[in-house]
């Protein structure tokens, strides 16, 4: 039997504006029925581009040269690159059918979740529509998606993104397609969620013997799951084979990297390795200096209050509200949460989306206000100050947000955007110094001063993280919040920036509270560790502790969800 799917020699170029930019050359891959290839690369190294060409989404302006023969359920292979527009038509959603990595953007935000579904079954299947609701509630149960009939009526924005995710799975999964392609199908999700989604994915390709390729930027999370691995850089595939031969012997320096950078079983306080390090001919991170970790137990005896002391902090929000707009029903996100942060203590506050991190972080940052407790910074209870008092403590206490794209201002440079919290805290004398201060940190940053009258969309996801670190030290804070500030990048971009953390930590002696929802993370860059579920501290301790000696069963639960923890590579 031929291949469900063969790509031969494929070579995509963008046409911007006369000039050619090839970024995808002369790649050649093949997909069989019951089997799934995972795709792996770095942002940029063409795997999406790859995926979007098979199904032809990719813009006008694409040059794509070579072949993708498809053979389908006809087993009569045709070219999809020469194909006409009614016959791709066909293909795509009942053939071939894909997951997106962000569901909330591939989901249509005025139709319910069931509508949405139901109007690709009754499009490729030509059900009727009672046929069709009937068939989209065996979907959601086949997808474990809790209260199929209510699901079906919720709009997207009333889901989480695991349900999202699932419901974007069962769309695809309605017209029982041949080959699925899953882009990034888990990216900044759970590592929980992200464990059921996979496991998911793997179940119904098997249940229905369809070919998967799997497109993902980490080779633990394809560890358990892939039966073939495929590794692309530059736009060129560098290493392909059994996936349990790459993960154990990986042979070409790129996927070395790509196994090294994960911080899962590194050593705390050392350097990650980083990609350049490999490709540019080095061995991991020898003759990079080693960053001294804060003894987490030493105590402060400076007799000064500590950074942060939080007492009995509660947190809720309203579920439903009468005819007057009072409420009556209310949700808990933080429910009685008290701990203390130290001078110079990196503590890593860990749980599943909804546990109530996000809040809990904002709270003490008073973004939102909390129903209840005691925020003691530096000794002084600020969820008391007024509003023009609060003002001035704010130059202390900073936040990196998860989204950097989204936290930046696409309309002022990045320079500009440094330079704005020193200008509304009055701190240096003119714009001159003022300048010269933001240029020093994009060098504290990895970045150059060339960069300062650069804007947002003109960097990478990493560089843009960085910015906004840059960002949030401008004004010297004591105090920092990095929320889920790493989750959404490439491991080699995620281990470029917890290196930098790193470094920084050690030069402007921050105290921070970092909020993952990834555990190796955690445990790499932390003193200590907490962990929250349902709005409550269930367990907390140092990082070794709770992360080599878990007390709690949902601590365990979320230190086995992390994937690739049995990977040991040999780079011999």
């Amino acid at each position: 039997m031929p291949p469900l799917l063969s790509i031969k020699n494929l070579s995509i170029s963008f046409n911007l504006e006369g000039q050619s930019t090839e970024v995808v050359r002369n790649i050649s891959l093949e997909v069989n029925s019951g089997e799934m290839l995972a795709v792996v690369g770095e942002s940029g190294s063409g795997k999406s581009v790859t995926a979007l060409s098979v199904l032809q989404l990719l813009p006008t302006q694409t040059q794509c040269k070579g072949k993708i023969l498809f053979s389908g359920r006809t087993q009569n292979s045709i070219d999809i690159l020469g194909s006409a527009p009614e016959i791709l038509r066909g293909i795509r959603g009942r053939d071939i059918a894909m997951i997106f990595q962000e569901p909330m953007s591939s989901l249509n935000p005025v139709l319910t979740c069931g509508r949405q579904v139901m109007e690709a079954i009754q499009l490729h299947l030509r059900l009727s529509k009672v046929a069709a609701k009937k068939r989209v509630l065996e979907l959601f149960e086949l997808v474990r998606l809790p209260f199929p009939e209510e699901i079906l009526r919720r709009y997207p924005h009333q889901l989480s993104g695991g349900q999202k995710q699932r419901v974007m799975i069962a769309m695809a999964m309605s017209c029982n397609p041949s080959l699925l392609i899953a882009d990034e199908p888990t990216t900044a999700l759970d590592v929980t969620v992200q464990k059921t989604i996979l496991a998911l994915i793997r179940e119904l390709q098997k249940k229905q013997q369809m070919g998967v390729i799997l497109i993902t930027h980490d080779l633990g999370v394809v560890s358990d799951i892939a039966d073939r691995i495929a590794v692309m850089y530059k736009g060129e595939i560098v290493e392909q084979g059994e996936a349990r031969e790459i993960l154990q012997q990986p042979k070409h320096p790129y996927t070395r990297a790509l196994l090294a950078c994960r911080p899962g079983g590194q050593s705390k306080g050392r350097p990650l390795p980083v990609v350049s390090d490999f490709v540019e001919g080095n061995s991991g991170n020898q003759g990079r200096s080693v960053v001294p970790a804060v003894n987490a137990l030493s105590p402060d005896r400076s007799g000064k209050a500590p950074p942060l002391v939080v007492t009995d902090l509660r947190v809720s929000f309203p579920v439903k509200k009468d005819f007057f707009g009072k409420t009556i029903q209310s949700f808990n996100a933080v429910d009685g949460v008290s701990f203390t942060i130290s001078k110079g203590e990196i503590v890593g506050l860990v749980g599943e989306s909804g546990c109530g991190k996000t809040s809990l972080g904002r709270a003490v940052l008073q973004l939102i206000k909390a129903e209840s407790g005691k925020i003691l910074v530096n000794g002084k209870d600020i969820s008391q100050v007024k509003a023009a008092a609060l003002r001035k403590i704010r130059k202390n206490l900073q936040i990196v947000f998860q989204d950097p794209y989204g936290s930046l201002n696409p309309r002022i440079s990045i320079g500009d955007a440094i330079l704005e919290p020193l200008k509304v805290h009055s701190l240096l004398n003119s714009r001159k110094e003022r300048k010269e201060k933001v240029i020093a940190l994009l060098e504290k940053v990895s970045l150059v001063p060339d960069h300062f009258n650069r804007y947002p969309h003109q960097f990478s996801g990493g560089q843009r993280q960085r910015i906004c670190i840059a960002r949030a030290l401008a004004t010297e804070p004591s105090f920092l919040v990095f929320d889920e500030s790493v989750s959404a990048l490439d491991v080699s971009v995620q281990a470029q920036v917890l290196n930098l953390l790193n470094e920084l930590k050690n030069e402007f002696g921050f105290t921070a509270l970092f909020i993952s929802h990834n555990l190796s993370v955690v445990y790499y860059l932390c003193n200590r560790i907490m962990v929250m579920h349902k709005g409550r501290i269930i367990e907390e301790g140092t990082a070794e502790q709770v992360y080599k000696h878990p007390k709690n069963e949902y601590t365990q639960n979320l230190i086995d969800a992390i994937p690739g923890k049995s990977i040991v590579p040999q780079f011999g």
